[in-house]
């Protein structure tokens, strides 16, 4: 049975009615870290378990890779990566920019994704070879910007500061050369170079539950998307995004240089 646009806005739709009502509700937030801080809430626990739930009876046989619950079948040809609420720190700080994530590998190729960002009623997803947003019953096609230039670019990531040695040294070389750069948005940054309104966004020390769902959204949408070996980016690490090819390449060299 093949995955359908109803079938994505279901796994949505269960998804807020355990995110939305928790949403600046300030609840009880644990640490999965000893040192440092990763922060995890029952929002984050409950919308997983609800996404699985459906997936297991819809699609028993497909695998499952979700941050919070663990993996089954990952030796399967259709794997489910489930990123409850990507953005926690967003989440608990009471900004809008948190979405939940649900990708969908085949033979490890992300083919369909959905970010959902149940506060703004913004559903991004990508089917079928075409990404699209839903807001207000409305469906629109995204397209990325065609910016080539880096002089041009607006550059996203979530902090510089997790960029360490000489890693750090080839990033601000790289914010030193583009027109804009903004910090912060995890998954919205890449729903907003989907969706034409910036053009990079560089990442480094991902998880696959982290990007599996914006690729083919970036992808379908004229986006490119690697590692910043130029490898396939489903294994996550080190993530390049850009509007065209031509950025992404230009963006690519400075990363490796």
């Amino acid at each position: 049975m093949p995955v359908t646009k109803e079938f994505l806005f279901a796994l949505a739709t269960v998804a807020a009615k355990e995110t939305l009502p928790r949403f600046r509700q300030r609840g009880t937030i644990d640490n999965k870290y000893e040192i440092g801080f990763d922060p995890v809430t029952e929002a984050d626990r409950a919308a997983e378990t609800a996404i699985r739930a459906l997936i297991e009876k819809t699609f028993p046989e497909h695998g499952i890779l979700g941050e919070e619950h663990g993996s089954v079948r990952l030796d399967h040809d259709q794997v489910w990566v489930i990123d409850p609420i990507d953005g926690t720190r967003a989440f608990i700080s009471g900004l809008p920019v948190w979405g939940t994530l649900i990708g969908l590998k085949e033979k490890e190729i992300a083919k369909t994704g959905l970010m959902s960002q149940p506060f703004t009623g913004e559903l991004f997803f990508s089917l079928n070879g075409v990404s699209y947003l839903v807001k207000d019953d409305l469906e629109q096609v995204l397209r990325t910007r065609e910016t080539t230039l880096l002089k041009d670019a607006t550059l996203f990531t979530t902090t510089p500061h997790l960029f360490k040695g000489k890693e750090r040294e080839r990033f601000d070389r790289l914010e030193s050369q583009v027109q804009l750069s903004r910090y912060g948005c995890d998954c919205y940054a890449y729903a907003m170079l989907a969706a034409g309104f910036i053009d990079l966004v560089v990442e480094t020390g991902l998880k696959p539950y982290d990007i599996v769902a914006l690729i083919p959204i970036i992808e379908n949408a004229g986006g490119v998307i690697t590692c910043c070996d130029g490898s396939r980016p489903e294994k996550a690490g080190d993530i390049i995004a850009a509007a065209t090819p031509e950025l992404h390449k230009a963006a690519l060299d400075i990363m490796n240089s």
